[in-house]
């Protein structure tokens, strides 16, 4: 059941990894970082089981995942921006879709709002949101090098990071590889939380601009 479980939410980093070996690793890093068909890819926990992978001796030596995933991850955000700057009214316009939704991109922008320059980093650890924050920037005009920065400085603290950490975990413990299904639902779990506290933000800012459209319409029909 919970190996079914796992197959269903697409959980499954350990047969990613052996499916696609490393270029698809890094290929997924980037599609997930910025574009728009990569919001539901696991990333974390994917980093995660790379590193810890990569302790087994079942991938390539830390320092070329690391580096890889790294390089995949701001180069995804790169190309998102790309995307934002020069497609972004098109983007608003677009119908929702089962693999495009309104709401997100609403709520990256609220984050993206909310916090400047620096969401670029936070976004990272933030699943969905991190595939439309660097849209966002690029629909904003934000200051290319700005981005640039802050896009290079998350993309190694998010995807170096968490291999890092995998790899750390893999060392001092071997048999959490085989417990590579429980991990991964521990990190998507974890991952969860800050974006289950930014819908219910947009959530809340949603039902507020409400009440203020209905008290505006109801003052009208005074006057």
């Amino acid at each position: 059941m919970r190996h079914h479980l796992i197959a269903v939410l697409g959980l499954e980093p350990d047969k990613l990894l052996r499916t696609f070996g490393t270029l698809g690793l890094f290929a997924i890093i980037f599609a997930e970082s910025g574009l728009l068909v990569g919001f539901f890819l696991p990333g974390d926990s994917l980093l995660v089981a790379a590193g810890l992978f990569s302790a087994r001796g079942d991938l390539p030596n830390i320092a070329l995942i690391a580096v890889g995933c790294a390089l995949a991850a701001i180069i995804g955000d790169q190309v998102g921006y790309y995307i934002g700057n020069k497609a972004g009214p098109r983007i608003f316009n677009r119908p929702d879709s089962r693999l495009f939704k309104h709401e997100n991109v609403e709520a990256a922008e609220e984050f993206f709002e909310d916090h400047g320059p620096k969401a670029i980093i936070l976004a990272r650890f933030v699943p969905i949101i991190r595939t439309f924050t660097p849209i966002i920037a690029g629909v904003s005009n934000m200051k290319y090098r700005t981005f640039t920065i802050y896009n290079i400085v998350g993309g190694i603290l998010w995807a170096a990071g968490l291999t890092i950490v995998g790899y750390s975990l893999g060392t001092k413990f071997p048999w959490l590889v085989e417990r590579i299904e429980i991990i991964a639902i521990v990190i998507i779990v974890l991952s969860l939380v800050p974006m289950a506290i930014e819908v219910r933000k947009h959530r809340a800012r949603q039902k507020i601009k409400a009440a203020d459209a209905a008290n505006a319409a109801a003052l009208d029909e005074i006057i």
